[in-house]
């Protein structure tokens, strides 16, 4: 399965400064990936939730992420781990979209039970490895083998942006072709 602009809905998760600081690996790439495709979403009239979790402890969203979002975008806090349980947010993620594209920290914390419950609500989850974080390397990828398994499927930017598009001739193809071919490369700590 594709994933398509007109089914689609962002979800970012919990991108927060005191959060991001612990994440492994931390690195430039990791937020460029981020803020490309929010841009990418609010370019294609893809409609983006954002989530913070406990912002008084845990920071603001990184201001990479915040500039990348439409001005007219409000985060929506949370205590809960899975996005879906909390009313507010649950509701917004009802917006008449079948594909939720994921990305945010931690992969094996609120990422996993976000996309878990997501799934459960018969919702194609796509979540985003190469946009998603843990503390821990291991952690991440236990949780991207995990959801995989249960029928999470799993993606990265680069593509997600490029089945939005679809072809060559959609209008927004070359100013977002620019930004991917213009992103550091994985390994790459800047």
């Amino acid at each position: 399965m594709l994933i398509e602009a007109r089914r689609s809905l962002l979800l970012l998760v919990d991108l927060q400064t005191r959060l991001y600081a612990a994440m492994a690996p931390s690195s430039a790439n990791f937020l460029a990936r981020i803020a490309l495709l929010a841009r990418a979403a609010a370019l294609l009239d893809i409609p983006i939730v954002v989530t913070r979790q406990y912002p008084q402890g845990l920071g603001p969203l990184v201001p990479e992420l915040a500039a990348a979002l439409p001005d007219t975008l409000c985060p929506l806090d949370k205590m809960t781990f899975s996005c879906c349980a909390d009313e507010a947010i649950a509701s917004a993620l009802d917006a008449g979209c079948d594909q939720i594209v994921v990305a945010g920290i931690e992969t094996h914390v609120c990422v996993l039970q976000t996309a878990f419950d997501l799934h459960a609500r018969d919702r194609h989850v796509f979540v985003l490895a190469d946009a998603c974080a843990s503390r821990s390397r291991d952690d991440h990828d236990q949780a991207l083998a995990r959801m995989s398994h249960e029928g999470v499927r799993v993606a990265s930017v680069e593509s997600a942006i490029f089945e939005w598009l679809r072809a060559a001739t959609h209008p927004r193809f070359r100013d977002l072709a620019r930004e991917i071919r213009n992103l550091p490369r994985a390994g790459s700590s800047s």
